[in-house]
C-alpha cells in the first residue's frame, strides 16, 4: 500500500457555510491528480467558477504508482489434466452481462482444456430452477459443482444435497454463508475495500487536500457478504486516518440490496446529514458511483469530488475518462475462470489443492463456526486515468465501447 494521507501545510480550503450548500461540495485544492482543464471532463456541467478556482478538487486522477493487492493469481501454466464431469450453475442473465458474455465461455474453454466435461447452465434468477439444475447435475454423475448462487440460503441447500451425494462444491465469486462448501474462488474482497479507500486517499493527497470530509456509500451489506468485506477493508484504511485527525468520515449510508435506483437519494440524505460538505465519496461500485456523479451534477459540481468505484463497467470507465470518477476496481473474469478450473481439476483428480500447487487461505463464515472454507483469492487492481488500457487489453471491454461519443476525451487520456 502507498503512504496514507499526509496533513497538508496549506490552509484548509473548504468554503465557509455562508457561501451556501452547493459551494461546500468538493472544496479543496486543485492540483496534479489527473487533468485540471475543464475540457478534459465532458459533462461537468456549469460551475466554471468552481472548476477554475484554486479552491476546487478535481475528480480526475492519474496514479502512476497506485496501491496494489497483496494477493496473487495462480498460473494457468500449472493446469493439469483430469477426466470427469463438472457442473457449473450461474445465477442469472440480468444482474450482470458477465455470466453469458464471459463466465460461461471462459469456464467452458478452460474446463475443456483440462480434459474435463463441463455442463454449464444458468438458473435465470429462479432459485427453484437453480435447485432443479443442481439435482439433475448430481444425478448425471458430476464430480464437482461450481456454483454462483442467487442467494446464500438456496445455495446452501444445494451444497447440502451435493454433500449427501459425495459431490464437492466450489463457491464461485460469492460465498454461501451457512453452507457446507469447503472451497471458494473469488477476488480478495477485503482488499477491494482497502484499495478503494487507499486510492481515494492518494487522489486527495496528490492535490494536497487537508483534512478531507468523506462520505461512504456502501453496497448491499444487508444481503451480500462481499459488500460486508468491501466495507470492512475500507474501514481498515480510513479509520486509523480518522482517529489521527487526518480525515473525517462525516456520513455512511448503505444502498440496500445493491438497489442502484435508491443510490442517488441515499447519497443526498448522507450529504445532508454531513452538513452538505464532501471532498471524497467511497462508492462501493460503479453503479453507485454513477448515481453519486448524477447527484453532484445537480449541484453543477460533478468532477470536483473524488469518487471511487468498482467493476470497471463501461459507464464507470467513461466517467473516469471524463474526469467525473476517480478510480474503479478491475477484476479479471478470465483469472477467476482459470482459478476455478485449477481447483476443480485438483478435486476431480482426488488431489489436495495444496499438493496441486494452489495456495488457499482460511476464510471465516460468520454464520457458522463449523463451516470450514478454503479460499483461492485473486488480486483486484486499481484503475485510474493512467492505466485504462489494462481493461481493454484484458478483452473484457473494448476501446470502442469506452470511447463511444467521447473520442476527444479518450485521446486526452491516451486511450486511442
Amino acid at each position: 500500500m502507498t503512504t496514507p494521507l499526509k496533513r497538508s501545510a496549506k490552509r484548509s480550503l473548504r468554503r465557509p457555510a455562508a457561501l451556501g450548500f452547493a459551494l461546500l461540495i468538493g472544496a479543496g485544492a486543485l492540483a496534479a491528480c489527473g487533468s485540471s482543464d475543464d475540457d478534459s471532463s465532458s459533462g461537468s456541467g456549469g460551475s466554471s467558477d468552481s472548476s477554475s478556482s484554486s479552491g476546487s478538487i478535481s475528480a480526475a486522477c492519474s496514479l502512476d504508482n497506485p496501491p496494489t493487492s497483496s494477493a496473487s493469481a495462480p498460473s494457468i501454466a500449472d493446469l493439469g489434466t483430469a477426466s470427469g464431469k463438472v457442473g457449473v450453475i450461474l445465477p442469472d442473465t440480468t444482474s450482470s452481462t458477465r455470466y453469458t458474455q464471459f463466465d460461461k465461455p471462459l469456464l467452458q474453454k478452460y474446463l475443456t482444456k483440462a480434459g474435463l466435461t463441463p455442463d454449464i447452465q444458468n438458473a435465470g434468477g429462479d432459485t427453484a430452477k437453480f435447485a432443479q439444475i443442481a439435482q439433475s447435475m448430481i444425478g448425471s454423475g458430476v464430480k464437482v459443482l461450481i456454483i454462483d448462487s442467487i442467494d446464500a440460503s438456496s445455495g446452501a441447500g444445494v451444497e447440502k444435497l451435493a454433500a449427501k451425494n459425495g459431490v464437492k462444491v466450489i463457491d464461485y465469486d460469492r460465498v454461501n454463508l451457512g453452507g457446507t462448501a469447503n472451497y471458494y474462488v473469488s477476488f480478495d474482497n477485503e482488499e477491494v475495500g482497502k484499495l478503494q479507500a487507499q486510492a481515494m486517499v492518494d487522489c486527495l493527497d496528490a492535490q494536497n487536500v487537508s483534512d478531507p470530509n468523506i462520505i461512504m456509500m456502501d453496497g448491499g451489506t444487508d444481503t451480500d457478504n462481499n459488500a460486508v468485506l468491501f466495507k470492512k477493508g475500507a474501514h481498515e484504511v480510513l479509520d486509523p486516518l480518522a482517529k489521527a485527525g487526518k480525515l473525517t468520515i462525516t456520513a455512511e449510508a448503505t444502498v440496500k440490496g445493491w438497489d442502484v435506483t435508491q443510490a442517488a437519494s441515499d447519497f443526498q440524505q448522507a450529504l445532508t446529514s454531513a452538513g452538505g460538505t464532501v471532498d471524497g465519496v467511497l462508492a462501493a461500485n460503479d453503479d453507485i458511483a454513477n448515481a453519486v456523479v448524477g447527484a453532484l451534477k445537480g449541484q453543477g459540481l460533478d468532477g470536483h469530488v473524488v469518487v471511487t468505484g468498482q467493476d470497471s463497467t463501461v459507464v464507470g470507465l467513461q466517467n473516469i475518462v471524463n474526469g467525473l470518477q476517480s478510480m474503479t476496481i478491475f477484476k479479471s473474469y478470465e483469472q477467476e475462470a482459470q482459478a476455478a478450473t485449477l481447483l476443480a481439476t485438483a478435486l476431480v483428480s482426488g488431489k489436495d489443492p495444496a499438493d496441486a500447487g494452489l495456495t488457499l487461505t482460511k476464510f471465516d463464515d460468520p454464520d457458522s463456526a463449523s463451516h470450514k472454507i478454503q479460499a483461492l483469492l485473486l488480486p483486484p487492481q486499481v484503475i485510474t486515468q493512467a492505466n485504462l488500457s489494462t481493461v481493454v487489453d484484458s478483452g473484457q471491454t473494448t476501446q470502442a465501447e469506452i470511447c463511444k461519443g467521447i473520442t476527444d476525451a479518450c485521446a486526452k487520456v491516451g486511450l486511442n
